[in-house]
């Protein structure tokens, strides 16, 4: 059994998912709802370019379908989001991200290499982690 200190020492690669699904910033919101809904995610990071640039939810997906006057067809991905996303290194204690997470009310948080998407952290990978700690 682990403990729940032991668990705590482990780094945010120990729990992230890996090689997550990225969309582009130009892509229309109904785009990342479809690709959410295929994958069963709740969370994509968005980039231009090749390099990130914010992450998309589903709840953001819902509150862009919620505006009577808005397409989700038409509608860019860049102009539904706040392009700010939440990213750490995979070495990143486990710990620190979560407190982080919490503090601040954030979903999600996005591993990189460099310039590269490696990994997503969700409160889904949180859960597990603690399940972890209490099995």
């Amino acid at each position: 059994m682990l403990t729940f200190g032991a668990i705590m020492a482990h780094k945010i690669s120990d729990y992230m998912s890996g090689s997550p699904h990225t969309i582009g910033a130009s892509q229309p919101v109904k785009s990342a709802s479809e690709l959410m809904h295929e994958h069963g995610i709740r969370h994509l990071p968005v980039l231009e370019g090749g390099q990130l640039v914010g992450v998309i939810s589903d709840r953001d997906v819902k509150i862009v379908e919620s505006f009577p006057d808005v397409s989700v067809e038409e509608t860019p991905i860049s102009e539904a989001v706040g392009l700010e996303a939440y990213t750490v290194a995979p070495d990143t204690p486990l710990i620190d991200v979560a407190r982080h997470m919490a503090d601040h009310k954030i979903g999600s948080a996005v591993v990189m290499e460099g310039n590269k998407v490696v990994g997503i952290f969700t409160t889904v990978d949180a859960c597990r982690a603690l399940v972890d700690a209490l099995s």
